[in-house]
């Protein structure tokens, strides 16, 4: 499967403390910001670099910046807002579009609702954020409307994965990195991860 676990131990201790019934809406929310951010850490290693001339204190040198790469996050509504902080508060020029899709209760397939993106999608490289990836549908349905409007390089971040959902994107769309903090056993009977850790947006909100 195309799918990196990002095995980092603060993000395995974290995402543990995430999974337990017990912890209530303030601490997951933290705990799901704190995680993002680790994540994105990961996530951002490969972003090229150039050398630049500063001068310190003590003497002039060349040291390495970020070379001007136009990045995006696409945070799912409404679970992957839980996870846009941690990834702005690491990279603070990041542009930050919204895609908006429902399950439907009785198909388990995407309804997409509401759409807003940057101007210049086709410059950009862009990640998908939504905690659960779970039957993979509306992850593919967002990686669809990404590249109908023009984005060429997508990536994926979640914090907990199916074997189910890691195939259809990998079959659906096989140039598209998934990045995950575990991957779960399995979906059950009504489309949830198992074990996972419930309803991500419900659990973010309060409204369960």
């Amino acid at each position: 499967m195309n799918a990196k676990v990002i095995d980092h131990p603060l993000i395995q201790h974290k995402l543990s403390l995430i999974r337990n019934i017990h912890t209530g809406t303030k601490e997951f929310r933290e705990l799901l910001e704190e995680i993002s951010m680790l994540m994105a850490f990961e996530i951002t290693r490969d972003l090229p670099l150039e050398d630049v001339e500063i001068e310190t204190p003590v003497a002039k040198c060349t040291c390495k910046m970020l070379s001007g790469k136009k990045l995006g996050i696409v945070p799912i509504l409404r679970a992957g807002l839980g996870m846009t902080n941690g990834v702005v508060r690491l990279i603070p020029a990041v542009k930050v579009g919204h895609i908006g899709l429902y399950r439907d209760p009785q198909t388990l397939m995407p309804v997409e609702y509401y759409c807003k993106l940057p101007s210049d999608v086709a410059e950009r490289d862009f990640i998908l954020i939504d905690p659960m990836l779970a039957t993979g549908n509306s992850l593919a349905a967002s990686i669809d409307i990404l590249k109908r409007k023009g984005a060429k390089n997508i990536k994926c971040m979640c914090l907990v994965a199916s074997p189910e959902g890691i195939q259809l994107i990998n079959n659906a769309h096989p140039d598209v990195d998934i990045f995950v903090a575990a991957i779960d056993e399995k979906l059950n009977d009504h489309g949830y991860i198992v074990p996972g850790l419930g309803d991500a947006g419900d659990r973010i909100f309060g409204t369960k």
